[in-house]
């Protein structure tokens, strides 16, 4: 059986199952990591021992009959037929225990695991988890068994109350709870992505649609036990990203759909850097177990060089096999998902104000714009005013995944909107205000910063500029790319040459490679993580040109393998936060101060070194400390403006926005330098 199954059976969470079997010693890789019979009894009876100990302490008669327990002193006569042969075995080492001692203590202070302790209990008869005390009648035998004698010390009461008041678990805080994990599934065209989905939801959604392929986005709700899991249905990873792209985060776990008879395909590795970029737990379904050329093994070391290590060789990514036609393992692949939710801890206080992700939008002939969104905080109720992005509303009437009304949402539900001014964008956040007019005012507000914003679209040269200048402040650089060759020999010796490629205080990532043309996925892809596209005899395509012009992203093409190695090493230095040089021009101290109606302060200076030029940095140095740091604004010879004067030379300065010049000031011309690294 499997851990979460075991978890399941004892009424309590994976974590803990593999918590205790850490404790006594058992190897359990994750929660669906297999478990053997001997070591799922074990765990069982750690358990059972446990309840009992605690239903022992918690009855209140007991502990006053537990004191008669010394009278019995046949307990004591149990230890006699150790004695006679035991201690003529064990060696001189000596360890010096106190009574009640636990079954890690006694490991720790031999310096053994404690599953061997737990394994020499268990040949005496005797069952005790890591945190259980070790029976006093087989302390030295134990002890004995490990190669060392016991002595017993008195332990000191007070110490034994602080214990348990140490050990109290930190409480979790007030007004979260646990949502229902929002799941994305994504995989090559014809790989049975959406007829996964209507075997999980059992609504003929494939039959629906042209040619059998998703057309929308769609977020659907079914229900493992009593426990929700919300999947979204995208027509592709395109639509994944494009939603990032806009900042929607809403994806907690991606489900990777791969047929067992076509392996690994073009967009299964687009979809692979996509899910990565987004920094989600993975799941692989493994699809299409129901015909003859299934390969799942093969297809599992496909993955592996994608980077993806799936737990049956050694990894830690879930995989399940699965058969949307028959419905084989889908059930399992429910509980996988559940089971990553339960570890992940995914959480939302739904007492809070109302936000969420719109997911999908459209116009409706008969009903107006429509839009469907998945609450992430708070409940959103029929009534409530909202405003995504640019467009307000009011919640006249919101439908669940089955066509039915409800009237109020926790996080994680996707419901159907209607009620809005006008139709949402897909990636818009929206959120609940206090009244319609408040939601008018925030939409019109973000409206006019739309326009503006969709009046200047930066070049790529400018975009790439500011990226270079956000990773300035940056003590950690790193250069993003997306590569494309036209074979997979060039691919192979691109990637490998770019992992080479280093300097200290950058790096680089490649978030995507592969073998094809640049299409719009790329630039999707570029545009959500800010990466730069590197083509080796490939060419962007019309629609992906135009989209990278739209989006302001850096496309560039080479026919030479080398040049394109040396401009991203170029670029790598480039990116990286240059040296700051500071030199000094000049240094003048101030021997007089005049008062000029139009010009404020002057200081009158004499030049001790190098020379003052007008429009230099200066910093004003008053009895070693800097007082001002700005501009030369004015520069004067006698009467005569001056464009700089040497070191020997009196002068008038006049400082940009400073008047608190005083005699025995002196001023420090300078200028910063930026040194690229080489």
């Amino acid at each position: 059986m499997r851990a979460y199954e075991l978890a399941r059976e004892l009424g309590v969470e994976s974590k803990e199952i593999l918590a205790r079997a850490a404790d006594l010693g058992i190897a359990i890789a994750s929660a669906s990591s297999g478990v053997d019979d001997d070591a799922a009894a074990l765990i069982r009876l750690a358990y059972e021992e446990e309840a009992t100990a605690a239903a022992a302490a918690a009855a209140p008669p007991e502990p006053a009959a537990v004191p008669a327990a010394p009278k019995p002193a046949a307990a004591p006569a149990a230890v006699v037929p150790p004695p006679a042969p035991e201690p003529a075995a064990p060696p001189a080492r000596m360890l010096s225990l106190r009574p009640g001692v636990t079954v890690s203590a006694l490991a720790e202070a031999a310096g053994r695991p404690v599953g061997e302790v737990v394994k020499i209990l268990i040949g005496r008869g005797q069952m005790a988890g890591a945190a259980q005390p070790v029976p006093a009648a087989h302390l030295e035998a134990v002890a004995a068994a490990l190669g060392f004698a016991v002595r017993l010390e008195e332990a000191p009461l007070p110490a034994a109350p602080a214990a348990p008041a140490a050990a109290k678990p930190a409480a979790r805080p007030t007004g979260t709870v646990r949502r229902p994990p929002v799941v994305t599934v994504m995989g090559h065209v014809d790989h049975g992505k959406t007829k996964l989905l209507d075997r999980i939801r059992t609504a003929n959604v494939v039959a629906e649609e042209a040619g059998g392929i998703t057309q929308h986005i769609g977020a659907y709700q079914v229900r493992l036990g009593d426990r929700p899991i919300t999947f979204i249905d995208t027509p592709g990873h395109a639509a994944f990203t494009s939603l990032r792209a806009r900042g929607a985060e809403v994806t907690d776990i991606v489900v990777l759909v791969v047929a067992a008879d076509d392996g690994v395909m073009p967009q299964t590795v687009e979809a692979i850097s996509h899910a990565k970029a987004a920094g989600v737990p993975i799941v692989v379904a493994i699809n299409k177990m129901d015909l003859a050329g299934a390969d799942p093994y093969g297809v599992r070391a496909q993955l592996t060089e994608h980077g993806l290590l799936v737990e049956q060789l050694g990894g830690d990514v879930v995989s399940a096999e699965v058969s949307a036609l028959t419905g084989e393992g889908v059930e399992q692949l429910l509980e996988y998902l559940d089971l990553i939710a339960e570890l992940e801890e995914f959480s939302a206080d739904p007492a809070a104000p109302s936000t969420g992700i719109v997911i999908e939008s459209e116009l409706d002939r008969g009903r107006g714009p429509l839009g469907t969104v998945i609450v992430q905080q708070g409940t959103l109720r029929r009534g409530d005013a909202i405003v995504a992005g640019a467009v307000a509303g009011r919640v006249r009437a919101m439908f669940d995944h089955t066509g039915a009304a409800v009237d109020a949402a926790p996080p994680s539900t996707p419901v159907l909107i209607m009620g809005w001014d006008d139709v949402p964008r897909a990636g818009d956040h929206f959120e609940v205000v206090r009244d319609e007019r408040a939601a008018r005012a925030t939409a019109s507000e973000r409206a006019g910063t739309l326009r503006t914003k969709e009046l200047v679209v930066p070049t790529a040269a400018e975009r790439l500029q500011s990226l270079l200048d956000e990773l300035r402040s940056d003590e950690q650089a790193e250069l993003r790319i997306i590569v494309k060759a036209d074979t997979q020999g060039s691919h192979e010796a691109i990637r490998e040459a770019v992992g080479k490629i280093g300097r200290s205080g950058g790096r680089i990532t490649i978030v995507h490679a592969a073998v094809g043309g640049i299409n719009e996925h790329d630039v999707l892809l570029a545009d959500a993580t800010r990466s730069v596209i590197f083509g080796f005899d490939v060419r962007p395509d019309a629609k992906s040109r135009r989209v990278a012009e739209e989006s302001g992203i850096e496309i560039r093409t080479y026919r030479i393998i080398y040049e394109l190695l040396d401009d991203i090493e170029a670029m790598l230095v480039g990116r990286l936060a240059p040296e700051s040089v500071e030199r000094l021009l000049g240094s003048a101290e101030v021997r007089a101060v005049f008062r000029s109606p139009r010009f404020g302060s002057i200081a009158g200076c004499y030049v001790t070194e190098g020379e003052m030029t007008r429009g230099a940095r200066v910093r004003l140095v008053r009895n070693g400390v800097v007082t001002y740091d700005g501009t030369i604004a004015s520069l004067r010879r006698f009467k005569d403006d001056a464009r700089s004067v040497a070191a020997g030379f009196e002068c008038g300065v006049g400082l940009e926005s400073f008047k608190d010049v005083k005699e025995g000031d002196v001023l420090e011309a300078y200028e910063v330098q930026e040194i690229a690294r080489t």
